[in-house]
């Protein structure tokens, strides 16, 4: 599983541009896009597309707030929830798994620690995704910086059906490749594919290593 985010890096038509590109050599992956782009990049792609954040609020009075029929009704799939960047509390993260499920949307839950990981997988996320904020954009990778908390972050999940899979400064197929062996079934990238000028080579090189495991 390769789940491709964007953060704010790509929006309007360069978002679509790199998701088209994406399609031509992953076509497999999941992009994360900003609530404006889903729409677009859905309607115009044959990738599967995932909100960054979605808010657990109902239709009616929610001024601001992205609530889920609004993601599920403009075509995402699925999720992203809790990321470094927008992190939740508790409660928040079960209401709004709960309005996700609710809709059919898949979730994918990330966590900084195995502390994280143990607390969230009572929920039954689609997937978790383990990321430490400090190699986030790094070009560090957690796999090689952190290969044991992976691996026991892979045996936390192993009694459950929950996708595990690991992010933060992965940029190369060699990344995606250690993330296998680990013991994951996936990985979350981001700046090295959204803010690259040259995405084509990392993703060649993260589909070959993808189609191999």
């Amino acid at each position: 599983m390769i789940i491709i985010n964007f953060k704010n890096y790509k929006r309007g038509k360069d978002a679509l541009e790199l998701a088209r590109t994406i399609f031509l050599y992953a076509n497999q992956a999941v992009v994360a896009v900003s609530s404006p782009d889903i729409k677009e990049i859905s309607g115009n792609t044959g990738l599967k597309v995932y909100a960054q954040h979605v808010d657990y609020h109902e239709p009616g009075r929610s001024t601001g707030y992205v609530i889920p029929e609004s993601i599920d009704e403009n075509g995402a799939k699925g999720t992203l929830l809790n990321h470094s960047e927008h992190p939740l509390s508790v409660d928040v993260i079960k209401k709004t798994m709960k309005r996700c499920n609710e809709r059919g949307l898949k979730v994918v839950i990330c966590v900084k620690n195995i502390t994280q990981a143990k607390k969230f997988k009572a929920l039954n996320p689609y997937a978790m995704a383990f990321e430490d904020p400090k190699f986030i954009a790094s070009g560090k990778s957690i796999t090689s910086m952190e290969p044991d908390a992976l691996s026991k972050f892979v045996k936390v999940l192993s009694d459950t059906n929950i996708i595990p899979i690991c992010g933060a400064g992965i940029s190369s197929g060699e990344d995606v490749k250690k993330a296998y062996e680990i013991g994951c079934k996936g990985v979350l990238i981001a700046s090295a594919i959204a803010d690259s000028h040259n995405p084509e080579k990392i993703l060649k090189e993260i589909s070959s290593f993808a189609h191999k495991a």
